[in-house]
């Protein structure tokens, strides 16, 4: 290569692995994580909607259930047969199709579950 021209990409180094580490570590200590739950038995349960992620179909999150799966499966059979609807069990959360929080409020409290509203 001559004096007047200088090097701009060149792939005859080998691979750039260090430098990417390099920046993933600093970049690392900058990210901020959300508080840890400090008493997970004080959070109680939440009954959020969602959407996002879901083709514009809402969807209704029931979390901080801490039950084991076979009653968070008996629990959602009974939650989608008085709704109406589906609903699944995704990372130990219920998700119902539709918005019915205040149904979802009513049913739960039925079943000796306090749970509140979560979201706007």
């Amino acid at each position: 290569m001559s004096d007047d021209r200088r090097l701009v990409y060149s792939t005859e180094h080998g691979s750039h692995d260090k430098p990417m580490q390099a920046r993933d570590n600093k970049r690392a200590k900058h990210i901020s994580h959300a508080p840890a739950i400090r008493n997970p038995a004080k959070q109680g349960v939440r009954i959020r909607r969602e959407s996002k992620g879901r083709g514009g179909k809402t969807v209704c999150v029931i979390d901080g259930l801490n039950l084991p799966d076979d009653r968070l499966k008996a629990l959602l059979k009974r939650l989608k047969s008085q709704l109406g609807s589906g609903g699944a069990i995704k990372d130990g959360y219920l998700e119902i199709q539709g918005d019915h929080r205040d149904k979802l409020l009513a049913l739960l409290d039925k079943e000796g579950i306090k749970a509140k509203p979560a979201g706007g």
